[in-house]
C-alpha cells in the first residue's frame, strides 16, 4: 500500500535532489554551457562559501527564525480561539477566512505589500497625517519589509496545524484541570499546550523550511538590503547559467536547514526533559 507514496517521493524528491547534488560536483565549462561533470571536485562548495554567501545566509537565518517565531506567537492565540472559544458552527467561516490568502497567487499577494509599504502609499500618508511619521515611510526594500511579507504569506501554515492540535485536546481535560484548582494560564501552559505539541512542531516545520528557501518575497520587498539565499541560488540558475555553483549553494542551503531543524528538535527535547524532571514527584519510604 505504501508503494505509490514511495514512488511519488522517489520521483519528485529523491531524484531531483540527487541531480542537484550531482551537478554540485561539476563546473561551468564555458560561457554558453550550464554545467559539466566530466571532472568532479568540491571547488564549487569552496566557491559558494564566499563572504557574500555567508552574509546572505546569516540574513536568511535571521529572517527565517524571526518569521517563524512571529508566526508561532501570532498563530497560537488565533488557533486556540478558533478551536476552543469559537462555536462549531462558525469555525468553517473563520477557517475559510484564514485560507483566503491561498486563493490568491503568491506573487500577487507579495506585490500588494509592495504597494502598501511604498513611501508614497496610503499607509505612509495615513501615518504622516496622524503625526506618527514626520516624513515618508522608509521600510520598503529592507529586512523588516521582508519579515512582514513572509509572516503574512506563511501565517496560515502555522494556524492550521495549531488549530487541529488544539481541537483534538479533549475539553474534559481542561475542565479537570480547573476543578483541581488551576487557573486559565496554568491550564493552557501545563495541559493544553503540551498536548498540542505535535501541532506546534508541525507548524514550525511547515513555516520554517519553505521560508528559508523563499526568494519571491525577498526579491519584491527586500531589494539589496533584504537578500536571501534563495535569490542567490535562483540567480546562478537563471542569470549566470552556472548550474554547478547554484547546485552547491542549494545543497548547502538544504544542509543548513536540516542542521537548524535538528538543533531545534534537540532543544525542544532537552526543554521537555527538564520540565518533566521538575514535575516529577519524589515519594518517601513506605511506612512499615
Amino acid at each position: 500500500m505504501a508503494l505509490p507514496a514511495w514512488t511519488w517521493l522517489t520521483a519528485f524528491f529523491v531524484m531531483p535532489v540527487g541531480i542537484v547534488v550531482w551537478y554540485s560536483f561539476g563546473y561551468k565549462p564555458g560561457i554558453f554551457a550550464t554545467h559539466s561533470n566530466d571532472r568532479l571536485s568540491l571547488d564549487r562548495y569552496l566557491e559558494a562559501l564566499s563572504p557574500t554567501f555567508l552574509t546572505t545566509f546569516i540574513n536568511t537565518l535571521w529572517i527565517g527564525v524571526a518569521g517563524t517565531a512571529i508566526c508561532l506567537i501570532a498563530g497560537l492565540p488565533i488557533a486556540y480561539w478558533m478551536a476552543v472559544k469559537l462555536s462549531p458552527g462558525r469555525r468553517g467561516i473563520v477557517l475559510g477566512l484564514v485560507m483566503i490568502p491561498f486563493w490568491t497567487n503568491f506573487l500577487v499577494r507579495t506585490l500588494g505589500w509592495q504597494i502598501i509599504l511604498a513611501p508614497d502609499g496610503f499607509v505612509s500618508a495615513a501615518l504622516q497625517k496622524v503625526g506618527l511619521l514626520a516624513e515618508h515611510l522608509d521600510i520598503l526594500y529592507t529586512r523588516p519589509a521582508v519579515l512582514i511579507g513572509v509572516v503574512y504569506n506563511y501565517l496560515p501554515l502555522m494556524i492550521l496545524p495549531l488549530f487541529i492540535a488544539f481541537d483534538r485536546v479533549a475539553p474534559a481535560l481542561r475542565e479537570a484541570s480547573k476543578d483541581l484548582g488551576a487557573n486559565r494560564w496554568s491550564t493552557f501552559t501545563q495541559v493544553t499546550l503540551p498536548l498540542a505539541r505535535p501541532g506546534v512542531i508541525a507548524g514550525i516545520v511547515l513555516v520554517f523550511i519553505p521560508l528559508m528557501g523563499d526568494y519571491v518575497t525577498a526579491t519584491i520587498l527586500g531589494g539589496a538590503r533584504g537578500n536571501m539565499i534563495g535569490q542567490l541560488v535562483a540567480a546562478q540558475f537563471q542569470g549566470a547559467q552556472n548550474w554547478a555553483l547554484g547546485s552547491a549553494m542549494a545543497v548547502l542551503l538544504i544542509v543548513t536547514i536540516s542542521a537548524t531543524a535538528a538543533l531545534g528538535a534537540v532543544a525542544i527535547w532537552l526543554t521537555s526533559a527538564v520540565l518533566r524532571s521538575r514535575k516529577r514527584i519524589q515519594l518517601g519510604p513506605a511506612a512499615t
